[in-house]
């Protein structure tokens, strides 16, 4: 299954995203994350420490890899580089087990004034459709903010769009037009993911915007995700409610399956 997660910017989809990450692998599931959000934030919601283990280099930072698939040099604009690149080694060569599973960080596509395409778009293009379309494990895509992402189409392939929404009306506007936009994309599942929520009475009003049936799961807001997040700790190492929620979720989704 391939999952893609998205919303507003600070609604807690890197952290819902390592939450499930972290359950599927503990339940003996194949999973690869891929962090493709520029602010590059997973692997440590994940629980790899990054003082001890290094910088995860994305993989759009690979200029000589770039070079080599696309025959073009990175940051180069017009001119001919190859469209289609081979891509079905980089899982392999770029990615870091981390409790279970494996991560890949790839960086943000870059889009320029005019449409413009470079030799990294296409690189990173051609590796997301492979993950699609090719992979057969559990691929957790940790998409970045908003929905620019689904205009460019790289999310078509996804079989499930878990959109992560707070109480809040911007953050509920910007969730209802990232569904509009799975829509029209023909992405046939599509649930909203209700985080950091304090009351019955906020919940209340998210299900009367977004509708009961649509809303997949609803996660009470926690101190203690602050306190993993102040800590550098992953939330599923240290947030029990957090923790059986993502269980629940799991179970929401094999029966999607």
């Amino acid at each position: 299954m391939k999952i893609a997660i998205t919303g507003k910017g600070g609604v807690g989809k890197t952290t819902i995203c390592a939450l499930l990450a972290r359950e599927l692998a503990g339940q003996g599931k194949r999973v690869l994350a891929i962090d493709a959000d520029p602010n590059g934030n997973l692997a440590g919601a994940i629980g790899y420490d990054e003082d001890a283990s290094g910088r995860i280099k994305p993989l759009i930072e690979e200029k000589d890899l770039v070079e080599e698939r696309t025959g073009a040099k990175p940051g180069s604009m017009g001119g001919y580089f190859v469209l289609n690149p081979k891509v079905d080694d980089l899982v392999e060569r770029f990615s870091v087990e981390i409790k279970g599973l494996r991560l890949m960080v790839t960086g943000e596509l870059k889009e320029a004034l005019g449409g413009c395409y470079c030799p990294e778009n296409a690189l990173l293009r051609s590796f997301l459709r492979h993950l699609m379309v090719d992979r057969d494990e559990w691929v957790i895509l940790d998409m970045e903010a908003g929905f620019e992402h689904l205009t460019r189409g790289t999310a078509e392939s996804v079989g499930m769009l878990l959109v992560v929404v707070e109480p809040g009306l911007r953050a509920m506007k910007t969730a209802e037009k990232i569904a509009s936009l799975a829509r029209q994309l023909h992405i046939r599942k599509v649930g909203y993911i209700v985080n950091k929520v304090h009351s019955e009475g906020q919940e209340k009003r998210v299900v009367e915007k977004l509708g009961r049936d649509a809303i997949w799961a609803t996660i009470p807001f926690d101190f203690q995700a602050l306190e993993a997040d102040l800590s550098g700790s992953s939330p599923y190492d240290e947030c029990q409610e957090m923790r059986k929620t993502s269980r629940d979720l799991v179970k929401r989704l094999m029966c999607e399956c």
